[in-house]
């Protein structure tokens, strides 16, 4: 009798276990603000070497090596543009906008290297992202209007931006062409025009996927994809690197 009991004891731990199993709540939901939709909210920095060469590339003196983050492996240039972009490769020196200390642009200031903070309040109708790099800061209206009429040229450009279910989803135009993707001399036009898409797929990293297209510079829309990881440091902050400072040393030193 006793050992009857026990094997019922048994089986039914053992059923207990199996049912639990099969109610295991998701693991690690996102975060979410107020009004339901995910929090984005955080430091963030990437750990790729993108901002070297978008694509597949070999290591070089003071360059790392790396996979690419283009769909596909190849930017579809158009033949003018490809020499264009050897050219600037070749002179990635001085040509390249960084060396100056300019404004990087949508979406390679995402993928810089330094890190960047966004601040979603709950139910507002604006995003904003400030980054470490330059001072540099964006502000993605949520507000449901379109984008000012007539072309302006602007380093970051004009972000507006929708949720298509947890996805948040920014509409980048309104480009200089002074911009480059990386430092291989990757470039585009005035007519540059960038979709964002954030997707937390935990607490601690977003999928960052950017379509690019460009009717003067490519031959097709182009995307990438990439992680975003959260800077988890208890103490972690922004600190100011302002680049141009260090050139002004040559003039007040």
């Amino acid at each position: 009798m006793k050992k009857t009991l026990f094997m019922l004891a048994v089986v039914a731990a053992v059923a207990s276990l199996v049912a639990a199993a099969g109610k295991t709540p998701a693991a690690n939901p996102v975060p979410r603000a107020r009004d339901g939709k995910p929090n984005l909210s955080g430091i963030w920095q990437v750990l790729n070497s993108a901002d070297f060469d978008l694509q597949d590339h070999s290591a070089q003196k003071g360059i790392p090596a790396g996979q690419g983050v283009v769909e596909g492996g190849e930017i579809p240039y158009q033949s003018w543009a490809l020499a264009k972009k050897k050219e600037n490769y070749e002179n990635r020196a001085t040509l390249d906008p960084e060396t100056k200390c300019y404004q990087l642009g949508v979406p390679r200031i995402t993928y810089s290297g330094h890190p960047f903070q966004i601040f979603q309040g709950s139910g507002s109708d604006t995003i904003a992202i400030l980054y470490e790099y330059a001072h540099t800061n964006r502000f993605v209206y949520l507000n449901g209007t379109e984008h000012p009429s007539g072309h302006i040229d602007w380093w970051m450009g004009d972000s507006r931006g929708h949720w298509e279910g947890d996805t948040l989803v920014v509409d980048n135009a309104d480009f200089n062409d002074q911009t480059w993707f990386d430092r291989a001399g990757d470039f585009h036009s005035d007519e540059l025009h960038v979709v964002e898409r954030y997707t937390l797929s935990d607490p601690d990293h977003i999928n960052y996927h950017a379509t690019i297209e460009d009717p003067k510079v490519f031959t097709r829309p182009w995307n990438i994809d990439m992680i975003l990881y959260r800077r988890k440091e208890s103490d972690i902050q922004l600190f100011d690197y302002e680049c141009y400072a260090f050139d002004l040393e040559k003039y007040y030193p």
